[in-house]
């Protein structure tokens, strides 16, 4: 696949860190124009910085009003790719109302609100397109104190089939890919610990956590014209644990 996003432009939320940097360098490597829109402002320069021709946007997902007027500036794009999100862990019984709210707003309000105005554009300018939700294990099973987590990447899940069923017939793909533990920075602080590492590990067939580079292979495939007749699909990257 050398180059083989030569000349599309592909914007990715969450772009700076984890999956999405990991997703904007490898676009960049096969030839995309890509920008990377974050929150994270540090994070942001450092890669701009590292990958000079990698365009950057910075703003808070929360920001409804905000958000639009800075993805409408970017121009318009040939893929998209949702991988921004929020994740702070609380049982059933403590779930605070702010929690659940932002949850439920940088991982499924944002996403309505990016891919209404990036579609939108696919749609004016014949752009068949291909977009990519990053979803989780936790959309179709239960994971403890995930409450908030699990009801937003389920809402996601139900949204991206919409999506799908409606930008369809305009020539645009949408799917989610749904991950078990990534080992980003964070994922292997969160994970540290060798015992809650394990209960999560025996639930996963291949016995290990996925590296970055295996959730973003699976975005770019789907990005692809390798995944031409792939729409409204969740795809598991999770060695198993959804089989179990």
């Amino acid at each position: 696949m050398t180059k083989f996003f030569e000349n599309k432009s592909i914007l990715v939320t969450g772009g700076c860190s984890g999956i999405g940097r990991g997703t904007a360098i490898e676009l960049w490597r096969l030839g995309a124009n890509v920008t990377a829109l974050s929150h994270q402002e540090d994070n942001l320069i450092k890669l701009k910085n590292e990958y000079p021709s990698i365009e950057i946007a910075c703003v808070d997902l929360r920001d409804w009003d905000t958000t639009r007027e800075v993805v409408k500036s970017l121009g318009e794009f040939h893929g998209l790719v949702n991988c921004a999100g929020f994740i702070e862990n609380q049982p059933l019984l403590d779930c605070s109302p702010d929690i659940f709210d932002q949850t439920m707003q940088v991982n499924v309000k944002a996403i309505l609100n990016i891919t209404q105005i990036v579609a939108k554009k696919m749609i004016t300018n014949k752009i068949k397109g291909s977009i990519v939700n990053i979803s989780s294990q936790g959309s179709m099973a239960a994971l403890k104190d995930h409450l908030a987590y699990c009801t937003s990447k389920g809402a996601l899940d139900a949204m991206t089939r919409v999506m799908a069923l409606e930008l369809g017939p305009c020539g645009i793909r949408v799917n989610t890919i749904n991950p078990t533990v990534i080992m980003t920075d964070l994922g292997r602080r969160a994970w540290a610990d060798p015992v809650k590492a394990q209960t999560m590990l025996s639930k996963i067939p291949l016995g290990r956590f996925g590296e970055v580079e295996e959730a973003v292979n699976a975005i770019i495939f789907l990005l692809s014209d390798k995944a031409s007749m792939i729409n409204g699909v969740n795809l598991p990257v999770d060695g198993g644990f959804l089989a179990t």
